[in-house]
């Protein structure tokens, strides 16, 4: 069987007691030993009984090694302060943060026209300073604009103009192309016609007179 489970607690028989102690300490210098030898560790045990008997272990100078503890306990300290001073620093932050928050949204309320009642005569004479100001700047950026499209649009009535005049004179020179082509073919039309009838009534004219000639004469002889 193994051991039992041994309950935590304080041992009431002073025998038992310090039986225990002397078998846990041997135990725990051993441990302490071997801890440094395996591990390459600097290890400094001190155990005080409680009769007041000191029992310590170090593979170090056990001097040096509470020294080395003391500055770098100091040294956590002080880091620990350091993390504390800046979370103070940003809690401080955000508390302006937010009431820098909550005085724009009283500014955004009062230039709405909204929570006007806990303000005083001067509050509300730079509130309306502040208004007329405003108003002053948006009329003036709006003039500016409306100037800028006005320009904007007579520039673009200028290229306009200027299409249109150019596709007039596109359209006018298209027409004159067009009359002289007409012109053109109506003159060989009427030359044509006129060579082809004075051909063909000549020719005509000619024959025929041949034709009535002849008959006329014999007709003569035979009488």
């Amino acid at each position: 069987m193994g051991r039992g489970k041994i309950e935590i607690k304080r041992i009431e028989n002073t025998t038992n007691r310090q039986v225990t102690f002397c078998k846990r300490r041997n135990g725990l210098l051993k441990k302490a030993y071997e801890l440094s030898i395996l591990c390459e560790a600097e290890v400094a045990l001190i155990v005080f009984s409680s009769r007041g008997r000191l029992y310590e272990y170090s593979n170090n100078n056990i001097r040096n090694t509470i020294e080395r503890y003391k500055k770098a306990s100091s040294d956590n300290s002080g880091a620990t302060s350091i993390t504390e001073v800046n979370a103070q620093y940003y809690q401080q932050e955000s508390a302006k943060l937010r009431h820098q928050i909550q005085m724009l949204q009283n500014s955004n309320r009062h230039l709405m026209g909204d929570s006007l009642t806990n303000l005083t005569v001067k509050e509300l004479k730079q509130l309306e300073n502040r208004l007329e100001r405003g108003l002053t700047r948006i009329r003036s950026k709006k003039h500016e604009m409306l100037l800028a499209e006005i320009e904007y649009l007579q520039k673009r009535e200028v290229e306009l103009e200027n299409e249109n005049v150019l596709i007039r004179a596109k359209i006018a020179e298209v027409d004159q192309r067009l009359q002289q082509a007409d012109l053109v073919s109506g003159a060989e039309l009427t030359a044509i016609q006129a060579l082809a009838s004075r051909n063909f009534f000549g020719s005509t004219m000619v024959e025929g007179e041949a034709s009535y000639s002849q008959p006329e004469k014999k007709l003569l002889h035979l009488g």
